[in-house]
């Protein structure tokens, strides 16, 4: 189980918590007027914006849906776009 931990790791590095996290919520906040449960979800997409990830690979493309900021992935798309390199 802690070879697999340790390969997920080595695929998907933790990104550190870092101010400039704030500081992109508090605008994906205002500029989205978001409010209750989806302050969340633009935590998620503001620690994007700092450590400059682009895209985001969710089952909840939904919930990010008005943020223009990022690229929302669906893994069904990432399966298809694999599945036509492969042929």
């Amino acid at each position: 189980m802690h070879q697999e931990i340790d390969r997920l790791l080595d695929l998907f590095p933790l990104l550190e918590e870092t101010p400039a996290i704030f500081v992109h919520w508090c605008q994906l906040v205002t500029k989205h007027q978001i409010t209750g449960r989806h302050v969340h979800d633009a935590r998620l997409v503001a620690a994007m914006l700092a450590h400059e990830v682009t895209h985001l690979l969710t089952f909840n493309g939904d919930d990010f849906r008005d943020f223009d900021e990022i690229i929302v992935v669906a893994p069904a798309d990432v399966l298809t776009s694999n599945r036509s390199h492969l042929e």
